[in-house]
């Protein structure tokens, strides 16, 4: 099958439509190959036009994942909210929603690790900062979830949310090695101190060990 022509966007709802269907694009491409492996030319084949049409809306891989990594933020947020809503839940209990609803999207877990090592590199000026709003805005939104369901963690529900991203973003990676490093662990179980697979009990249990601490400060 071949794909159709490309035709420029010309009105701004056209451009949108454009920008989301890029978006998409890319969306299933760096859940396909993984953030590391995750390039422009791949995104235009997606989406059927030329590696020079993405350009025009995205300047580089960088740019198009701070995107995604922005609705990230937003999906958490708001997923947060859902699960906390008109509840009174303990530490375990938000440790438990926190460690779910980061599980429950793979590609914002991806990009956790990835945004402040490269991502926020290299870019420009303006989508560090649209992306450092919504970021910021979404942190706002699930500490004022927690304040209202867990009183005894109010005062320290901003650090809930730096020790959950701060513990997602690691152990992601570590739980989803590359094909060679999963081969050695395979062979040799102590290269490993997190089994490959254990995502979300992990996150899980030492978020409730954090939560629990820091409600007792």
């Amino acid at each position: 099958m071949t794909s159709p022509p490309f035709r420029r966007a010309r009105t701004e709802e056209t451009k949108q439509q454009r920008t989301r269907s890029l978006i998409d694009a890319a969306r299933e491409i760096a859940l396909a190959e993984g953030v590391a492996a995750f390039t422009l030319t791949a995104v235009a084949q997606r989406a059927g036009v030329h590696h020079s049409a993405v350009r025009r809306y995205f300047d580089s891989p960088k740019t198009m994942l701070l995107r995604l990594a922005a609705e990230g933020w937003q999906g958490w947020a708001a997923a947060v909210v859902r699960e906390l809503d008109g509840r009174d839940v303990t530490t375990a209990e938000l440790a438990s929603v926190l460690s779910a609803t980061l599980a429950a999207d793979p590609l914002f877990c991806d990009l956790l690790a990835h945004v402040p090592l490269h991502l926020e590199h290299d870019v420009p000026l303006e989508s560090v900062i649209a992306f450092k709003k919504t970021g910021r805005d979404a942190v706002d939104t699930i500490v004022g979830a927690i304040r209202a369901a867990a009183p005894a963690l109010a005062h320290a529900a901003t650090d809930v949310v730096v020790t959950a991203n701060a513990l997602a973003a690691t152990l992601w990676q570590v739980t989803h090695p590359t094909d060679l490093l999963a081969e050695a662990i395979r062979r040799d179980a102590s290269l490993s101190a997190v089994n490959p697979g254990s995502f979300e009990p992990t996150l899980r249990r030492l978020l409730a060990a954090a939560c629990a601490g820091l409600s007792a400060d």
